[in-house]
């Protein structure tokens, strides 16, 4: 009798014990929030960048900081997922076919590569790009003005004209300019055009090398380093991410490398007359939160940066033995010197 009243009394706890198991897991929070049908997804913003380099790198940092700023903050009230595409365009549609097929909220392409394959894969999702030199070049708008479609941002475009005025008044007698650049960035292309055009009627002349892959940089710096009496790049993502390797090979020549980026300044550039990138990363962080708010993209201007800023290199103005006039350092931001 005593066994018999032993068992039903463990029975009895274990049913308990079941029954106490159940309550708790369904009043307490429990380790997976997903599986509370009350609780609400947070939307999500996919991020692409075609490669890794301090302008892009600082444009990314201020988006966010911008979008936390609006109160869209990474973990709290969004999920961010940030994909970088090592400067391979077969990563970038991989990355943004992703996007497209878990069906994202936002994307936010930075370069105009990443915008460019972003829009291939999806006309529904809105858009923002960043820092794309010619939105209209690149067929990603029609109008800068009414954008249409599920496509915005802002551009960076710089003016070629301008940084080679700066680079006469830096180095008055350079004849022949280096073009050093990626002849697949459409963004480079257009920029390269309108030195072009500044050379023909400034009486210079053009020696071009252009690559198609960071392994082709140091070959062509170098070509360049013995045929220019200056070289230019504009802001090429392919020329930004090899700075270190293009700057030390002309610096090395005492050449003059003028620039398109204040990043690629601080890298070993001599000059730019260019934008600020926090600032222009903020712009597209306040765009990328009206879209958040319910704004269509394509009713939002693309924004072109009006201010513009001298940024001069004076460790490698030493280096290759060049004085910068009194009036360029009146005005300049001084950089690389950390």
């Amino acid at each position: 009798m005593k066994t018999k009243m032993k068992q039903n009394g463990m029975v009895l706890l274990v049913v308990v014990m079941m029954l106490a198991g159940l309550l708790t897991g369904c009043g307490g929070s429990g380790a997976s929030g997903s599986s509370d049908p009350g609780k609400k997804e947070l939307p999500t913003v996919g991020i692409v960048q075609i490669v890794e380099h301090p302008s892009l790198d600082t444009i990314r940092q201020s988006i966010l900081a911008q979008l936390a700023e609006e109160g869209f903050i990474d973990g709290e009230t969004i999920t961010v997922d940030y994909q970088n595409a090592q400067n391979e365009q077969s990563n970038l549609k991989s990355i943004c076919q992703k996007f497209a097929s878990n069906n994202y909220d936002l994307i936010i392409a930075i370069a105009t590569p990443s915008a460019q394959a972003a829009l291939g894969e999806t006309t529904e999702i809105p858009i923002i790009f960043s820092a794309v030199t010619d939105p209209v070049a690149a067929e990603l708008v029609d109008n800068l003005d009414a954008p249409g479609g599920n496509i915005t941002g802002t551009s960076d475009a710089v003016s070629a004209q301008m940084i080679m005025d700066l680079a006469r008044e830096i180095t008055p007698d350079i004849k022949t300019i280096g073009a050093l650049y990626n002849s697949s960035e459409v963004n480079s292309v257009s920029v390269i055009d309108d030195l072009k055009e500044y050379a023909a009627a400034n009486g210079l002349t053009v020696v071009e090398a252009p690559v198609t892959s960071s392994s082709e940089v140091q070959q062509s710096a170098t070509f360049l380093a013995g045929k220019a009496d200056a070289v230019f790049s504009p802001i090429d993502n392919t020329v930004a991410s090899t700075m270190p390797i293009v700057s030390k090979t002309l610096n090395k020549a005492k050449v003059p490398f003028y620039v398109g980026a204040d990043s690629m300044v601080n890298d070993g550039g001599l000059a730019t007359y260019g934008i600020n990138y926090t600032v222009l990363g903020k712009e597209t962080g306040k765009m990328a939160a009206q879209t958040l708010n319910g704004t269509a993209p394509g009713t939002i201007p693309v924004m072109t940066m009006k201010d513009m800023d001298i940024y001069i290199n004076q460790n490698t103005a030493d280096e290759i033995g060049v004085t910068f006039p009194q009036s360029v350092l009146d005005k300049a931001t001084v950089l690389g010197n950390e």
